[in-house]
């Protein structure tokens, strides 16, 4: 784990994506887009790009099996019923970053965005933490989009079914809200 500074707020990130062979030397490098996970499941291989998928969801937190969970119902989540405490934290439950790391809090990804120098993608890989555009894998299908386009990277923050998320694209970047069976980018910041 190689560690990155953000000059202006002081907080220390992982340099690269979660799943990426290298930190990004362009925006669209694709050796640097790493891995989408799906909001609140651990490193089970299911975030792999080109993992496989099923369509039954999971009753638990560790669904046992590597496979992308794929849905085309309400709320659109992996997991039923939803448990809105995965991903809470360094010692949270199915915390995918390495030992000391965590996924960081909608308020944390904001004041990130505040330090970048354009509010979109320029601005996300101009900063220190150089975000690619890593584009998505929807949760209805086993299909990747916007790859090349846009970055989607999840936060720990939930939003009643849905869960927080840092967006870019070439003009704009912005926190939505997005349902937790999508796959999206994962940077973790140390605790």
């Amino acid at each position: 784990v190689v560690d990155v500074v953000n000059p202006v707020t002081g907080v220390t990130w992982m340099d690269r994506n979660l799943g990426a062979g290298r930190v990004a030397t362009s925006l669209t490098d694709s050796l640097a887009y790493g891995d989408l996970y799906q909001w609140g499941r651990a490193a089970d291989g299911h975030q792999k790009r080109n993992s496989s998928t099923r369509s039954i969801l999971s009753s638990s937190d560790q669904p046992g099996y590597e496979d992308y969970i794929i849905t085309s119902r309400f709320p659109y989540d992996w997991r039923s019923p939803q448990n809105e405490n995965l991903w809470q934290g360094v010692e949270g439950v199915n915390n995918p970053c390495p030992v000391g790391y965590r996924l960081p809090t909608e308020l944390e990804w904001q004041a990130e965005l505040l330090s970048w120098s354009h509010t979109n993608s320029i601005g996300a890989y101009g900063s220190s933490l150089k975000l690619p555009v890593a584009g998505g894998r929807a949760y209805d299908g086993d299909f990747l989009f916007d790859v090349s386009m846009y970055g989607y990277y999840w936060s720990g923050s939930v939003d009643g079914e849905r869960a927080r998320t840092l967006f870019f694209g070439s003009s704009d970047a912005d926190m939505h809200s997005n349902f937790r069976a999508y796959g999206f980018s994962v940077r973790c910041l140390k605790d």
